[in-house]
């Protein structure tokens, strides 16, 4: 399709590819803005057909399958030395001619970053269609370094993540914050036997789950339950010792569908300080303790958790640094401070960009019109 043919009958419906594939982080940003252009269209278009740029046997397949096409191409991250070097450049290759050949179908291409941000933008540049690529992390990442500058808009989650980025002149860089989905943008109810007016504390170790901090964690319980408090614990589906507490005041399960509601009712939440998460915290207003997933590319948690600590809005601590007496001793003293709990909520309520959506939208608008 070319451009003059995309820009024949306004009334339409516009197409979208959208290439977000691995972790949460990646995903849920852009399925918030998938389900608000197919649900209510956008200020100059009201009518999208979204379809999915993914990697078999991520999340994508389980979150994504159900809701819209999707395409899968080989890309894959530079793993495993010279041999996996080689594999990923053949992958690139494969995945590139795989996503030119797709483009020409669409008006423009969302990515939220990532490897598979790479091929989809070099084929769009190739199309010349109108690429937007969000970057949710303070550090952007090696992808969004390279190819940003090959992309008509560059949409950030921090505003300090565009002093780490060098572009071309045609790039517009955006502060929009991380887009999150919408049941976290209006009170919801908790649906869950945790009683009113108790402390609960929400433990969640990002959509792969975390071990070592669930270890932690269950070390730590003996001293929360006696101070009162329930535990809402996310363990990953690849806990081993998932299941081994039994106890009235602790609720452990894999995956929870109602993090919002879990957010808005938790006197305190215990989390990895990935940008999804961060976003969905700010939002809801949740005082927080960041313990940063110590092998994120670049150690981008630690960089998104800096600005946390610095707004006010959490406390921080290194997993290498945490002991299971230091992080009791931690939850139980905020749990008895009122005061420093809502200095907490204040400081992540002023992180909080609640029309991150619709200002990712208006972008879209605009690469497509303009």
């Amino acid at each position: 399709m070319t451009s003059s043919e995309r820009s024949i009958s306004p009334d339409r419906p516009r197409r979208l590819l959208v290439a977000a594939s691995g972790t949460g982080g990646h995903l849920f940003p852009a399925l918030a803005i998938a389900e608000r252009l197919t649900t209510q269209g956008s200020e100059k278009y009201p009518h999208w057909d979204i379809e999915w740029l993914g990697v078999r046997d991520r999340m994508e397949t389980k979150l994504v399958g159900a809701r819209y096409p999707i395409h899968y191409v080989p890309v894959s991250g530079l793993q495993g030395g010279a041999i996996g070097a080689v594999k990923a450049a053949i992958g690139l290759a494969a995945s590139l001619w795989q996503c030119y050949r797709l483009a020409g179908k669409f008006d423009a291409v969302l990515t939220t970053g990532g490897y598979i941000a790479a091929p989809a933008i070099l084929a769009a540049r190739l199309r010349g269609l109108p690429t937007l690529l969000h970057e949710s992390n303070a550090l952007p990442g090696k992808v969004t370094r390279a190819c940003g500058r090959w992309c008509k808009t560059l949409a950030v989650g921090f505003a300090e993540a565009a002093d780490r980025l060098e572009v071309a002149d045609r790039t517009e860089i955006l502060h929009v914050g991380t887009p999150v989905r919408a049941d976290f943008l209006s009170p919801i109810g908790l649906d869950l036997p945790v009683p009113d007016g108790v402390p609960l504390i929400a433990v969640m170790g990002g959509s792969q789950g975390a071990v070592a901090v669930n270890r932690i964690v269950r070390e730590c319980l003996p001293a929360w339950f006696e101070a009162g408090a329930w535990v809402v614990h996310l363990t990953g589906e690849n806990d081993p010792d998932a299941e081994t507490i039994d106890h009235p005041q602790y609720i452990s399960m894999p995956f929870y569908h109602n993090i919002a509601g879990l957010l808005q009712r938790a006197t305190l939440a215990i989390s990895r300080a990935g940008a999804g998460a961060i976003a969905e915290l700010s939002v809801c207003g949740t005082p927080t303790i960041l313990i940063p997933y110590p092998f994120a590319a670049e150690d981008h948690q630690f960089y998104n958790g800096e600005i946390c600590v610095s707004a006010g809005a959490a406390r921080m601590y290194r997993q290498a640094d945490l002991s299971a007496d230091r992080l009791a001793t931690e939850v139980c003293g905020l749990l008895a401070d009122p005061d420093a709990l809502e200095k907490l909520r204040h400081g992540m309520k002023s992180l909080a960009v609640t029309d991150s959506v619709e200002r990712l939208v208006s972008a879209i608008d605009t690469a497509i019109a303009g």
